[in-house]
């Protein structure tokens, strides 16, 4: 399906705890684990050894009578000083948050953020230490050199503005030539044509395989390196998808597939890529349903998070085999068959998990380009799902005129559809919100439609409420409204007589 939700990946990725690059180094001996161990208790014996001695010097600093005197101190202040310190704060709040608006807009990052961790983090003690020997000059430099590469590529991540953070990762490929993520930021941000995206993604490929090759030998030395790997092997992952992606883009729809099947043997934990769902549109492109098919038995589990790729896949395939000799109006003769039936709930089920894609199929909606992140079950998937499979409804023939005779009736199985579900959660009712801010501002964004009331029920509450205003008018003015009823009597008798 769309594929743009890989550059927050990448960023998570890039964004996580900095772990030192594995290095060459032995493992660590019994002092330098015993130094460890006394390093990791040393807060807590400080804030021990700092309460006893405030409890053996309570005696001469007279804790006790400064305690009661501060106590009287605070009961003598009036409201007066507590509203004139509410006020205080709440003034240096507002100028504080004006500011962080200010610096966030302009330079795309917390100025709070970035001094804690540009320079609090090191005074603090953060997890960017070495964990090499420190008699290794080799292992230190890497280390220097890869802590420099992941600070670089986290703020060029960090950043708005596009010429920054294509800057950003030239000047990570300066300090290290084999900076995978670099590439990767290039690929997305720089390429202007699919053929040099995919050249600067074999270069990250070659460089993010070295690194974590490296990654893999020195796994088990500590909790860094095994973040480390995390780290390495979602980079990894992302720049084999974006491979596979470009040669479904270039036509080499096989070679695609072949990649994505590779990904999913080689990671099966790795499913929240949802590599899966662009092997799923890979082939349908291939036109081959049985293996379709069989992705969907894998993935479309109960216990398995649904998407609209999932669903709407699985009621195309029911769909195909009855849609080429399906007829309305000979359905409502002699009924549905079990395979039409099994088919229409299919779309049921996809419907109400994403009400807003059979719109974008029908054509009811104009089509936009989907945006670089996507919301489940909300307009932005829809999107997403109808701009790369709508060719694979249209090309089999029918599926679009049975979804357009049926998917409506999903919404009288469900009359209210925020408060219930049928197979799924209730719908949320928040999804409007975020896909405003995903879409852009001239896109209508697409609602949920909710159940319209019946027009006797409106006909009969403004009926109800015209005759209990009457009878209100009555009790309090009788000469005015027996005037107007006169009035009101004779105008209808001239109009019936003239008629």
């Amino acid at each position: 399906m769309a594929d743009g939700d890989g550059l927050g990946e990448v960023a998570t990725a890039t964004a996580s705890p900095p772990a030192p690059v594995p290095g060459l180094s032995p493992s660590l001996g019994w002092r330098e684990r015993l130094r460890a161990g006394l390093a990791g208790t040393g807060a807590s014996l400080w804030f021990v050894a700092g309460l006893g001695l405030l409890y053996a010097l309570r005696v001469p600093l007279r804790l006790c009578e400064n305690l009661a005197a501060v106590t009287v101190f605070l009961n003598s202040l009036t409201p007066k000083f507590y509203v004139a310190l509410t006020g205080t704060s709440s003034l240096i709040s507002g100028l504080i948050f004006i500011f962080e608006w200010w610096y966030f807009h302009k330079h795309g990052t917390s100025f709070i953020e970035q001094v804690s961790v540009s320079h609090l983090r090191p005074l603090m003690g953060g997890t960017e230490s070495s964990i090499s020997e420190p008699g290794s000059p080799s292992s230190n430099r890497e280390s220097e050199t890869s802590r420099q590469n992941l600070s670089v590529m986290q703020k060029a991540w960090r950043e708005r503005n596009p010429p920054a953070r294509i800057k950003a990762a030239y000047q990570a490929l300066e300090l290290n030539n084999d900076c995978a993520t670099a590439y990767v930021l290039l690929a997305e941000e720089e390429a202007t044509t699919i053929v040099d995206a995919e050249r600067l993604f074999k270069q990250a490929l070659k460089a993010g395989e070295t690194i974590y090759r490296r990654s893999q030998q020195c796994q088990h030395q500590s909790p860094q390196h095994e973040a480390q790997l995390r780290r390495d092997t979602n980079v990894l992952v992302y720049i084999k998808r974006r491979l596979a992606m470009c040669a479904r883009k270039l036509g080499r729809i096989r070679e695609a597939v072949k990649i994505m099947r590779d990904l999913m043997k080689e990671f099966p934990p790795l499913t929240m890529l949802n590599i899966h769902e662009n092997l799923l549109e890979s082939l349908l492109e291939l036109q081959a349903y049985a293996d379709v098919q069989a992705v969907l038995a894998k993935y479309d589990d109960i216990s398995l998070p649904k998407s609209a790729a999932i669903c709407y896949t699985a009621a195309l395939l029911k769909t195909r085999t009855v849609s080429d000799k399906f007829s309305p109006e000979t359905a409502s003769r002699r009924g549905l068959s079990t395979a039409e039936i099994n088919a229409v709930e299919a779309i049921h089920r996809a419907v109400e998990f994403n009400p807003h894609v059979p719109k974008y199929l029908l054509e009811m909606k104009s089509l936009i380009l989907p945006p670089e992140h996507i919301l489940k079950r909300g307009d932005s998937e829809a999107i997403a799902y109808a701009f790369f499979h709508l060719q694979h409804w249209k090309r089999i023939e029918g599926a679009l005129n049975l979804l357009q005779c049926t998917w409506e009736g999903t919404f009288r199985m469900i009359p209210y559809p925020l408060e219930k579900g049928h197979l799924f959660y209730p719908y949320p009712s928040c999804t409007e919100t975020a896909d405003r801010e995903l879409l852009p501002t001239f896109h209508h964004v697409s609602v949920y439609p909710k159940k319209e009331l019946p027009f006797f029920i409106h006909f009969t509450a403004g009926l109800c409420s015209s005759t209990a205003m009457i009878a209100l008018l009555t009790h309090q003015f009788p000469e005015i409204m027996s005037v107007f009823a006169k009035a009101v009597s004779m105008i209808s008798r001239t109009c019936v007589e003239y008629l």
